[in-house]
């Protein structure tokens, strides 16, 4: 068990906070901090920076542009990104088609869309939850049938985020339907979301917000040489994908940055015995919220350190449980700081309501979502209770 950093790795993130805190705009990192990101371009000029600096994409293969770090120098670049308020790198170029096309593409796909997938000259969406296929992801129904050198697409995807942005969307379509087992005949395919017959629909979310779409395939062609890796395959790479995206949805560090924020509004918020802060019952919800983020810190700090021989840990499944647990808990917290002020929405200063409580309902509603992204908690409870318990 190796809870401390060695001198080496100390340096390594000291490193990581100059550059991010020097040479990402302190306008993005501002907005960043706030919630308030200006989409696509403050995402595409800091991971063109990243890029520019060669540690956008640390975790792909060296080949194709990673860095040969180990997974703990990976998590403090993460984490330290995260303190700074620096935004990540997108998770869909880089963490999920990505990898996946550098491990299992053809030479030809790497050479054609890594390097722009790594400078974000090409901006990817996730093509995989079906209606009624989301955690039983093996049940989807969108279809691929191959016709000479091109593939016929069929179906419908939803939960698409930030599809709206995107030039491409990478998804799994059945190939073969007379597969004896649902996980088998299915294939990772890559399309243009200009290609006739993609409709792209807006889903208005609870916050307000426009982050997720459906996406409808009919009659897509798309060339056959679009395929990554062998067909019927595709269930290989998605689990593969999908262990990638788990890695870092903890976020410690941007939970962090949140409850820092939750006692600088806290006590600067009056009661009748000094401020919200000094209060012993909120205090005790902030001491066991930092409690409960130091343990996950050492236990994420633990499962890096121990995965030198490039396995994946199930304990990965308990930060990613734990960590979302606690992003929900600090959203609540901050709602419960903004009181009253929380309840009106971009209605400006007029009526004294300041913004940060203005946004934090539709953080707290919009972060319900981390239970289930990644593999939902459930799924999360499973995967401890088999592979670590022995249950």
């Amino acid at each position: 068990m190796k809870l401390a950093l060695s001198d080496a790795e100390a340096a390594f993130r000291d490193e990581l906070r100059e550059f991010y805190t020097t040479q990402i705009p302190a306008e993005i990192r501002e907005r960043m901090r706030n919630g308030e990101l200006n989409l696509p371009d403050d995402i595409v000029t800091t991971q063109r920076i990243m890029n520019e600096h060669g540690i956008a994409v640390p975790n792909w293969p060296v080949e194709s542009g990673g860095k040969d770090w180990t997974p703990l120098q990976r998590q403090i670049w993460s984490d330290e990104m995260r303190l700074a308020c620096v935004p990540e790198p997108l998770a869909f170029n880089a963490s999920m088609v990505g990898p996946v096309i550098a491990r299992f593409g053809s030479q030809e796909l790497k050479d054609r869309f890594l390097p722009a997938t790594a400078n974000v000259d090409i901006w990817w969406c996730q093509g995989f939850s079906e209606p009624e296929a989301g955690s039983d992801l093996a049940s989807l129904r969108t279809t691929a049938v191959r016709d000479g050198d091109h593939y016929v697409i069929n179906g419908q995807k939803t939960w698409t985020t930030l599809g709206q942005y995107a030039d491409w969307i990478f998804l799994l379509a059945r190939t073969n339907p007379d597969a004896p087992k649902r996980q088998a005949g299915i294939s990772f395919l890559l399309a243009e979301m200009s290609t006739p017959g993609i409709t792209l629909r807006p889903i208005k979310l609870i916050d307000g917000g426009y982050e997720v779409n459906e996406v409808f395939f009919e009659d897509v062609r798309i060339p056959a040489d679009q395929l990554v890796g062998e067909e019927n395959d595709g269930w290989t790479y998605a689990k593969f994908l999908l262990s990638n995206e788990r890695t870092g949805i903890a976020r410690i560090g941007t939970t962090k940055v949140w409850l820092s924020q939750v006692k600088d509004h806290a006590a600067s918020t009056s009661t009748e015995r000094g401020t919200l802060l000094d209060d012993p019952l909120f205090a005790a919800r902030v001491a066991e919220l930092e409690n409960e983020l130091l343990a996950l810190e050492l236990t994420q700090l633990r499962v890096s350190g121990s995965e030198a021989d490039g396995k994946p840990n199930p304990a990965s499944s308990i930060l990613k449980l734990k960590g979302s647990q606690l992003q929900q808990a600090v959203t609540e917290l901050l709602v419960d700081v903004a009181g009253p002020d929380a309840l009106p929405f971009h209605v400006g200063t007029e009526f004294g309501s300041p913004e940060w409580a203005q946004l934090a309902a539709p953080k707290y509603l919009n972060y319900r979502k981390t239970s289930i992204y990644g593999g939902t908690n459930e799924v999360q409870r499973t995967i401890v209770a088999s592979t670590i318990l022995g249950l």
